[in-house]
């Protein structure tokens, strides 16, 4: 049951005549994490680090290669979860949950974009630049939570019609790849919270959330080690004091992400669903964006203007960057193995944003993620009375539903930052009396 990837294997493609042919042949870019030289892994978690011992002589994954110790988890009662929730996953879709509602639900959606682009524009118009950022920032915001609901096929559900409307909202109305999202999202909902496997929680060297990120992982997402260096060290003893400031500026951290991305499509051919015409769409949508966000900025002029108008543009949608990690950093990164069920394991590393309905545009729905994560089509809209639903499921599971309130809900992040943080110090002071003894020490022997 565990996949080879849990372990560091992967397929890479191999090259003939210029071209890629077959499956590929294995490779293994990373090894299991153990303490110090015991080779058994920590209780049923896998978490991969570098491979910088020397190689085995393996040169394909094995049944035995991929055991893992017994799970301390009930089979029978996993089996019951999974059981139950696809009941559950039937009543939501008798109850016609998955139906979009396109008037009640995306028309206020549509009302509200425009009024904002409105208020931007004419507010350029008149010269008022720095109103005109602040709307268009607005704008930017909520455009994102109709971009996230085309990511899952939440709106149309259908791939293509989705597709190219996320194409539209996210590439060149917002310069970012929905390709990119989709790609790095999805693991997410299928690994989440795991330190080495989902990318929504792999910010080194700027934040950690588990002490797992002081030992050098290998991000099986981004196919690199996540360094604890120097820099590292520095900024994660000061995460939680840096939290909101850098959070400010996590925008400019999507636009690396997705272009990076794209690169890297550039050369992968078919590979990706939807073959190279989303590529290229996304490509076209990306300068149509710089096209026209560039004329404004050179029609500002003034150089002094046209920073602060990029810096509050990108700046007043910084609420959904906190909104979407408050829902995971607080909650358990731990894995517990393969024999989890699939609702087990989103209870237990997802919670609710607790918000008045007059508010929940604010968060775009995200802030129910307990239901988005056991059902990530399900259109936004519907996710209050599906999550009524859910809980009244958990009850009966005797399964815990979190949740807490915006306020409540930061506090907690901020403890886990801060004891990360403590962590590092810790580590800090640990090399830093290293140092100065292996200095003393080679003093002494030099006199």
């Amino acid at each position: 049951m565990t996949p080879p990837v849990a372990r560091g294997w992967v397929r890479r493609a191999v090259v003939s005549n210029g071209s890629k042919r077959g499956e590929g042949e294995w490779v293994r870019e990373a090894h299991a994490h153990t303490h110090q030289d015991d080779e058994t892994l920590l209780s049923s978690e896998i978490l991969l680090v570098s491979k910088d011992r020397a190689l085995t002589d393996e040169v394909a994954p094995t049944a035995e290669s991929l055991e893992i110790p017994p799970a301390t988890l009930s089979l029978e009662e996993q089996a019951e979860h999974s059981r139950s929730f696809w009941e559950l996953h039937k009543r939501i879709t008798d109850a016609g949950l998955y139906e979009t509602p396109y008037l009640t639900g995306y028309g206020p959606e549509v009302a509200r974009y425009l009024s904002l682009y409105i208020l931007s524009a004419v507010a350029f118009v008149y010269g008022w630049y720095i109103t005109s950022a602040f709307f268009l920032g607005l704008v930017w915001h909520q455009l994102t939570f109709t971009a996230h609901d085309l990511g899952h096929m939440g709106v149309t559900h259908n791939w293509t019609m989705d597709r190219l409307l996320g194409i539209f909202i996210a590439d060149f109305l917002g310069g970012l790849s929905i390709g990119w999202w989709v790609d790095n999202h999805n693991i997410h909902h299928l690994v989440t919270n795991h330190p080495t496997h989902d990318p929504d929680i792999q910010h080194m060297p700027f934040f950690a959330i588990s002490k797992n990120f002081l030992n050098n992982l290998y991000s099986s997402y981004y196919r690199r080690i996540m360094l604890l260096d120097a820099f590292a060290a520095f900024v994660l003893r000061f995460q939680h004091m840096l939290y909101y400031f850098i959070m400010s500026l996590a925008r400019f951290n999507l636009y690396a992400n997705s272009y990076g991305f794209l690169y890297k499509r550039a050369f992968e051919g078919k590979r990706a669903r939807g073959g190279k015409w989303t590529f290229y769409l996304e490509v076209v949508g990306i300068v149509l964006f710089w096209t026209w966000y560039g004329s404004l900025l050179a029609h500002i002029g003034n150089w002094k203007t046209i920073i602060a108008f990029v810096l509050v543009s990108h700046m007043v949608p910084s609420p959904l960057h906190v909104q979407i990690v408050l829902s995971h950093f607080s909650r358990s990164t731990q894995d517990l193995g393969p024999t989890e069920s699939f609702v087990h394991r989103q209870l237990r590393t997802t919670t609710d944003v607790i918000c008045p309905d007059s508010l929940a545009f604010l968060h775009g729905g995200l802030h129910l993620q307990v239901t988005h994560h056991l059902f990530p089509r399900l259109p936004r809209h519907n996710l209050r009375k599906a999550s009524m639903m859910v809980k009244e499921f958990a009850t009966e599971r005797g399964l815990t539903y979190h949740e807490f309130g915006f306020i409540g809900g930061n506090g907690q992040v901020l403890g886990v930052l801060k004891d990360v943080a403590d962590q590092a110090a810790i580590i800090h002071m640990v090399a830093r009396e290293e140092v100065q003894e292996a200095m003393q020490a080679n003093h002494t022997k030099t006199n």
